[in-house]
């Protein structure tokens, strides 16, 4: 295979085409769902096994895009956050990607919030982080696709200075990089 692609190349050159392999990956700000899952369960299990839990009204629901918390005032509820939270935080998720709904009065004399994850990178912060990128004066090019930023470069050393300059960044939301190629 790759004698075939050295003849493809050199029939490029010979004909006056330059053959550019770009290399390039993702910028991505998302959770990983399994992660969350078992974050859940093990919050779950906690609830169920801690004493002072014992005969309250309080609930962690998994739903589709969110999880319902549930319980019975307000200073319970604080102590239901902190555990799903910190079980969360032991997968790997980051807090900066959870978002709580308001508290609302729940059935009974119960209260109620989902949490939520923010996933994406909306398109303001996209473009201020392809500023900065570009103000750091690396040999890459870097467009918006999404809620994603895809940065490409003829040489993969521009790349890994870009994952290197990106990851020394203070943002907002945290950062994966994906899809290689």
């Amino acid at each position: 295979r790759s004698a075939l692609h050295a003849v493809a190349r050199i029939r490029g050159l010979r004909e006056g085409f330059v053959v550019a392999a770009d290399f390039s990956f993702d910028i991505v700000s998302r959770v990983d769902a399994m992660e969350v899952k078992n974050g859940v369960d093990q919050a779950q299990k906690e609830l169920a096994n801690r004493y002072d839990f014992r005969g309250s009204n309080a609930e962690i629901n998994p739903e589709k895009d969110d999880i319902g918390l549930i319980a019975e005032d307000e200073f319970i509820m604080d102590q239901l956050k902190d555990i799903l939270v910190s079980k969360l935080m032991k997968r790997g998720i980051d807090i900066r990607q959870i978002d709580y709904s308001k508290l609302e009065p729940g059935a009974g004399i119960s209260v109620k919030t989902k949490l939520q994850f923010k996933t994406g990178i909306p398109q303001d912060k996209a473009k201020a982080l392809i500023k900065q990128i570009k103000e750091k004066g690396l040999k890459v090019n870097a467009q918006i696709q999404g809620d994603e930023v895809r940065v490409s470069a003829k040489v993969k050393d521009d790349l890994q200075k870009t994952i290197t300059f990106v990851k020394g960044l203070e943002l907002e939301y945290p950062v994966d990089f994906v899809n290689f190629r």
